[in-house]
């Protein structure tokens, strides 16, 4: 099981930039891959970014491609998500989410975090 606590929201005008961290314990970071969701009101969870167990790949969501960057830190156990030219549309909750695979992660993660909210004023 690997326990998720993500960091790094808040406020921020359209146009700013913003890092979200996701720091994870219980097991092997290494092994498994991350990714990035998230829940604007009213909205069903979308995914937003991934990352494979090595870094070598990275899945990023239309919406914010160009924009987004995802990376990790296996030395660290902690996962990135580079936030820039953040839209008002962007405004949500961020829940870091883990998975087996990017297929798993996208479809069924096993573990999430508990979430950190990110507002973007127009």
């Amino acid at each position: 099981q690997v326990q998720l606590v993500e960091s790094g929201g808040g406020l921020v005008q359209a146009g700013g930039s913003l890092r979200l961290s996701c720091a994870a314990s219980g097991r092997a970071l290494s092994m498994i891959a991350m990714g990035w969701f998230r829940q604007a009101p009213g909205k069903e969870r979308e995914f937003v970014a991934g990352i494979t167990w090595s870094g070598g790949s990275t899945y990023l969501a239309d919406s914010v491609k160009g924009r987004f960057t995802i990376s990790r830190d296996n030395s660290k156990n902690t996962v990135y998500l580079q936030m820039s030219s953040l839209k008002p549309e962007d405004t949500a909750v961020y829940y870091c989410a883990s998975g087996i695979t990017i297929p798993k992660l996208t479809t069924t993660p096993g573990s999430w975090g508990q979430g950190t909210q990110v507002t973007v004023s127009s």
